[in-house]
């Protein structure tokens, strides 16, 4: 699930692994290095409605691990620093793990992925690509700093919106929520740059768009 890319690889070989990287998010189910977060023998009593409204939320919250796969394998395949590229890699198999636990819990709700995953994870990639490309490593960086900001605040909104008996959700999204915070910070260190005003508002509102769709298709 997550993309490995060496300095020694030629290109054509670099975008095999990122195709095959691609293949493995959107068709192959992940497995996560961590344990879930979650209690072992957890059980939550949710209504009908609550089990719905609680799988759409987390139908949203896999599908911005979609776009985090798409993200880092595109940071990953446009940067030249090795040291960065292995940043990225780390962050990517934390966020297979999200993928992963949120996964899981879709189908214990009984809920469907978003039927519009290769679109997101199309969207993103080309994201990923565009910045690291044509603005450089620093750019990059900046990106994934406000990516994970949105993400981290997405999350806190989900903390408020999930029905309070489900403790799995709520156990999963909280343990997300702190590693997109980590993340950022890390980018952060790693020397990222702030991003204008209007490309982190053009952010937010492809955000809404993409949230407000995958909570329903």
């Amino acid at each position: 699930m997550t993309p490995h890319f060496s300095t020694t690889k030629p290109a054509l070989d670099t975008l095999i692994a990122a195709a095959d990287s691609a293949l493995r998010t959107l068709f192959v189910p992940p497995h996560a290095s961590r344990p879930c977060p979650t209690l072992p023998g957890e059980a939550s009593s949710l209504s009908p409605a609550q089990a719905r409204e609680a799988g759409a939320l987390m139908r949203v919250n896999h599908v911005g691990e979609i776009c985090a796969q798409a993200l880092y394998a595109s940071q990953a395949l446009a940067t030249r620093n090795p040291v960065l590229r292995a940043h990225f890699e780390a962050a990517a198999r934390e966020e297979n793990d999200h993928l992963a636990w949120t996964q899981t819990r879709l189908d214990e709700l009984g809920a469907r992925r978003s039927l519009l995953n290769p679109l997101w994870y199309a969207g993103a990639f080309g994201i990923g690509l565009l910045a690291g490309k044509l603005g450089g490593d620093r750019l990059s960086l900046g990106f994934v700093v406000e990516t994970e900001r949105q993400v981290e605040a997405h999350l806190a909104s989900h903390m408020e919106r999930l029905p309070a008996g489900d403790h799995a959700s709520r156990a999963i999204v909280a343990q997300m929520r702190d590693d997109e915070a980590r993340h950022a910070e890390e980018a952060l260190a790693a020397g990222a740059m702030g991003l204008p005003g209007p490309v982190r508002q053009l952010m937010r509102a492809a955000a809404k768009v993409m949230t407000a769709t995958a909570h329903r298709l």
